[in-house]
């Protein structure tokens, strides 16, 4: 019985050492901690993807145009967070409110700081709680009513993963394209490197416990 020829032993890629932040926050409100829970990993990995995509396929220009978008979307809501949050703030020192509640499940969130767009979506979601916060004072002082505290605090978390998913949305698109245009050997290997599933469908919205 002839033997088997051994196969060759593959050599595992080394991994591209990359500069990151690591913070913790502690984030109070029910909503802040749902956004982190329901799509701050898909989210960042999204964000680190649509860099270590285009980049690969030699679209230097799309990344900067879509990280200038991507910016440009997170400002935004940045600032409608901000307006909605001094509004609140007025009404609570008119009604000469200076209490501030504790919440009862707050929790630890580390975040990894991969990005300067990345950065900017966790000092998003930093705004949102603080938002609830003010928001929440009023309620339990009886100055808004239970349905607008309801009601907004569903809204404001709906606008924060609205936007997430059309990061995620442009990241798809991204890898087609580049699946598209030939490059997706070199994708899977880059994806792989990086630490990244092989497909963005492959990963879940839930993938980090929060």
């Amino acid at each position: 019985m002839s033997e088997t020829a051994p196969q060759p032993k593959s050599v595992p890629r080394r991994a591209i050492s990359r500069p990151i932040f690591e913070r913790t926050f502690s984030i109070n409100s029910e909503q802040a901690i749902r956004v982190i829970r329901n799509s701050y990993h898909r989210l960042m990995v999204s964000l680190y993807a649509i860099d270590v995509i285009l980049r690969i396929i030699g679209r230097e220009e799309t990344v900067d145009e879509i990280e200038g978008i991507v910016s440009q979307m997170i400002a935004e809501c940045a600032e409608q967070l901000q307006q909605e949050k001094l509004r609140l703030e007025k009404l609570k020192a008119d009604n000469g409110i200076t209490e501030t509640p504790t919440y009862t499940h707050p929790r630890e969130f580390v975040a990894k700081i991969a990005s300067p767009q990345i950065a900017q979506f966790v000092e998003l979601i930093r705004l949102l709680d603080q938002l609830m916060i003010v928001m929440d004072t009023l309620w339990l002082c009886q100055v808004i009513s239970n349905k607008h505290c309801i009601e907004a605090r569903y809204q404001w978390q709906q606008r924060l993963q609205r936007l997430a998913n059309k990061i995620v949305t442009m990241e798809k698109h991204a890898h087609q394209a580049a699946y598209e245009q030939g490059h997706g050997e070199e994708l899977r290997i880059a994806r792989e490197t990086e630490g990244l599933t092989d497909e963005p469908e492959a990963i879940s919205a839930n993938a980090a416990e929060f």
